[in-house]
């Protein structure tokens, strides 16, 4: 009983001393390229671009293309788990995790999986 009670007191100062992951927005997610994170904001503008190599989806958050700040990428060949997101998300507010890149100067994260978008109330 004393070994429970001990793991439960150490597992709970655990979890007290790990940080909680804060979100970005999409303008400061330029500043952490390279870094896994998870970044926020309104969805602006959506594109499914059907005849370009890799049939991409872009969601552009809180500035529409062309004067994007952050594009989740989802490409063509990882669209069907995804359903319609240029339409699912789009005027949405959405959260997003994974690696954050820089493709010609507008931080991207590319989503693979359902789970790495998920809509805010």
């Amino acid at each position: 009983m004393k070994r429970l009670l001990l793991f439960a007191l150490v597992l709970s100062w655990c979890s007290l001393a790990l940080p909680a992951e804060e979100s970005l927005s999409a303008r400061e997610a330029a500043k952490h390229v390279g870094e896994h994170a998870t970044v926020c904001g309104l969805v602006a503008s959506t594109h499914f671009a059907t005849r370009s190599k890799g049939q991409p989806t872009f969601l552009n958050l809180d500035e529409p293309y062309p004067k994007a700040v952050f594009t989740v990428l989802i490409w063509g060949d990882d669209r069907p788990r995804f359903g319609e997101p240029e339409v699912r998300f789009r005027d949405k507010r959405i959260c997003t995790t994974g690696e954050i890149k820089l493709y010609q100067g507008v931080a991207e994260i590319v989503a693979r999986e359902p789970a790495q978008i998920r809509m805010e109330k």
